[in-house]
């Protein structure tokens, strides 16, 4: 079942008096249940890629469907809604609210669906035992690890229960152990929870693991390779 679905799509950045072209003629489906690494060079587009997946930046021209929606045609507010049902994301940076708890963190995503309060603990709680982090759900980031702070990020980026999730060099900024500990999480869920990962990534790492590794260079897709261990 294809849940991504990229047509024709070109990005070009027009903040210098020379515009330059981020993507040219991208052509991607991803299905249901992939565990994708897109990788290339510095610059050669892949955040641009992951953000135009996932709405945070807008197509020159082209189409992204979602779901079977185009979100090239959603209004801003209908898309902020899309995102927020549809969309989990991980960052490097973490992005968490530094002065609320783990908990709290996981819990803000179901507060933005207006989700009861009694169903948002629940599933925070839930969702924080799943990444290992339930003793640890009153701390607040900066009383947390990096790896730690990221297994939090994990857990709100599944909480709306999306239909998939974006990680941007979510390996960026953790050690080799720390690192394997994420890979070790995200690929359990992938494979007993049929969650849909999409990672940006130059991490070797994260590459290894992949069940497909879609390479860009110069904004172009140079290579789609699907890895033998890609479950069927």
């Amino acid at each position: 079942m294809t849940i991504i679905e990229i047509q024709n799509v070109n990005k070009i950045y027009n903040t210098t008096s020379v515009p330059v072209q981020a993507l040219k003629e991208i052509n991607l489906k991803v299905d249901k249940k992939e565990f994708t690494a897109i990788v290339g060079p510095s610059g050669s587009g892949k955040t641009t890629l992951l953000n135009i997946i996932g709405g945070l930046d807008q197509v020159t021209d082209g189409k992204v469907f979602l779901n079977d929606k185009d979100i090239t045609m959603m209004k801003e507010g209908k898309l902020i809604e899309f995102r927020l049902y549809n969309i989990g994301f991980v960052f490097q940076a973490y992005n968490l609210i530094p002065v609320l708890t783990a908990l709290e963190n996981v819990e803000f995503i179901l507060f933005l669906q207006q989700v009861r309060k009694k169903e948002r603990l629940k599933r925070a709680n839930e969702l924080l035992k799943l990444v290992g982090l339930e003793e640890r759900k009153n701390n607040k980031p900066p009383e947390l690890s990096g790896g730690q702070q990221q297994r939090v990020a994990v857990a709100r980026a599944l909480a709306s229960h999306p239909s998939f999730v974006l990680a941007d060099e979510p390996t960026a900024n953790l050690d080799s152990k720390t690192a394997e500990s994420l890979l070790d999480l995200m690929e359990e869920l992938n494979e007993k929870h049929g969650m849909t990962f999409i990672f940006s990534t130059h991490d070797p790492r994260v590459i290894t693991r992949a069940h497909r590794v879609v390479t860009l260079e110069d904004g172009m897709i140079k290579n789609d390779v699907v890895n033998e261990r890609m479950p069927v």
